[in-house]
């Protein structure tokens, strides 16, 4: 008997090894045959703006560029409305197929979870990071007859008036508002906010000289910097910005370590199949790398940002993090 037994246990493990490896070969080939397969129909990316803003514009190009590559048309569908919560809960709410994509912003996965107390989603939780998309330089512009002409003459100028900056933002708790929250924080002035219904009508009245203080992104501002309109005092990215790579940083000039800046990037609903997640992932970093991609990236203002899924997840958790703390010290909310 105890020889039976050794027999009918090695049998056992035999069967056991065997099982695990056919589910491990059928675990890979059901991969494959979703690799293979998708798109089996039209994808489409949810932009949660109206169409003409920047997370509308690179999306649509990166759809363009996913359309040429796969079987199947990518196309965007606009839900605007709710600062973006709209299209987002949309987004998060889709069956986790991945034919439904969603582009998440700066303001969507990384602000909103500070500034509104009813987000009918959760930033973290719903999504599967895809990969970034691009980021939006933003710079700190200035009326022509402005008295500071650098960053550390702006804060010297903000702290001997102790009422008060007035600077435009693109309206309240956008990239550009919080942008300049962050720079008051950080580098100890106080500003005050200045909210218009976008930065056209903000940007208007800066060249009008009615307000003499600007955050904007660099796609908006370039061409009036270029054409001497307004003046630049500096990047709010981390590094130079290509578009004007002679304008210092605010991190190299008065608040070490200080990044803020408008993006964008691609995410599924929580729950889509991750290797449905890693072919996006892979033919979207692909097309962000070619030279003609981050070429016309460049052109509309923005600069090309890839990443690995892990790698988004990692970064909209620190912004997240980031906007927290502007938040709670500007007070800043959208309902209230």
């Amino acid at each position: 008997m105890p020889g039976a037994f050794r027999i009918g246990r090695r049998a056992s493990l035999g069967l056991g090894a065997g099982m695990g490896a056919a589910l491990a070969a059928g675990a890979t080939a059901r991969r494959a045959f979703a690799q293979e397969t998708y798109p089996g129909r039209p994808v489409r990316i949810i932009v949660p703006f109206p169409p003409g803003q920047a997370a509308d514009i690179f999306s649509r190009l990166l759809a363009e560029e996913l359309s040429q590559r796969w079987p199947q048309r990518v196309f965007v569908e606009n839900r605007a409305g709710g600062a973006g919560a709209i299209g987002m809960e949309a987004g998060a709410r889709a069956t986790p197929d991945g034919y439904t994509l969603v582009c998440g912003t700066s303001g969507t996965l990384g602000i909103n979870p500070s500034v509104l107390t009813r987000l009918p989603y959760d930033a973290e939780r719903d999504f599967a990071p895809i990969t970034n998309i691009f980021m939006l330089p933003l710079v700190i512009v200035v009326h022509p007859d402005f008295p500071a002409r650098t960053a550390q003459e702006l804060v010297a100028y903000a702290k001997a008036r102790p009422e008060g900056t007035d600077f435009a933002s693109a309206g309240p708790a956008t990239s550009q508002h919080m942008a300049a929250e962050l720079f008051a924080l950080r580098t100890g002035v106080k500003l005050n906010h200045v909210p218009y219904r976008g930065s056209g009508p903000a940007m208007a009245d800066l060249l009008a000289g009615n307000v003499k203080l600007m955050f904007d992104s660099m796609a908006s501002a370039l061409p009036q910097i270029q054409a001497g309109r307004i003046r630049a005092l500096a990047a709010t990215t981390a590094t130079r910005a290509v578009q004007l790579p002679d304008l210092p940083t605010v991190a190299e000039t008065v608040a070490p370590g200080y990044a803020a800046m408008g993006w964008s990037g691609l995410v599924a609903p929580s729950g889509t199949p991750p290797e449905i997640v890693a072919k996006v992932n892979a033919d979207s970093v692909a097309i962000l790398r070619e030279p003609r991609v981050v070429a016309r990236m460049q052109e509309l203002g923005g600069t090309a940002d890839p990443q690995t899924p892990a790698q988004f997840a990692a970064f909209i958790r620190d912004e997240i993090a980031k906007w927290r703390e502007v938040a709670r010290a500007a007070n800043v909310r959208l309902d209230g």
